[in-house]
């Protein structure tokens, strides 16, 4: 499910990438950063499958806890993570809200390419607060589907039918 995984990131990567040059080469009449709000979404789709191939987020957490031993806090672990699964959730929220609202306009006509990048961010969000507890959840399948593979490949589905559509002119 890995390989699948990185490789839908990577056509997502493209099909936004192309959504993106074609909205900047032919949308005259939109200016400002909203003009490369395409090109942003590819780039995350980009970063995406660079770290679902490397593993990036696994990396980051042994650093963590090789810091956390060699400073003495390891014992108190459980509030370091308490405070960031917080700061991650009140972060995404805060960021989020302020996003929708200064690119409203581009996410009224793309709802389609909104919702795929949701998915994605639930899913980020999921994964990093999925410490040992949370990732029995996530572990889990139901009906051989495990609850972080649908969050994150229908977040990539999303993404690379609205780049699709956007790419024919259809609206997302």
């Amino acid at each position: 499910m890995g390989w699948f995984t990185v490789a839908g990131y990577g056509i997502g990567a493209l099909l936004a990438g192309l959504a993106g040059w074609k909205k900047v080469r032919h949308d005259a009449k939109i200016h400002g950063p909203e003009k490369w709000l395409w090109v942003a979404v590819a780039a995350l789709m980009a970063f995406l499958c660079v770290n679902k191939q490397l593993d990036l987020q696994s990396l980051l957490t042994e650093i963590g806890r090789v810091i956390f031993r060699h400073e003495g806090w390891y014992e108190r672990r459980r509030e370091f993570q308490r405070l960031f699964v917080v700061g991650a959730i009140v972060g995404t929220g805060l960021f989020a809200v302020w996003f929708t609202r200064r690119f409203r306009a581009f996410w009224t006509g793309h709802k389609l390419l909104m919702g795929g990048v949701l998915f994605l961010l639930t899913f980020i969000v999921v994964r990093a607060i999925s410490f040992h507890h949370f990732d029995e959840f996530i572990g889990t399948e139901v009906l051989g589907v495990r609850p972080n593979w649908a969050l994150e490949l229908m977040g990539i589905l999303l993404v690379s039918v609205a780049a699709v559509r956007q790419c024919v002119g259809r609206k997302t």
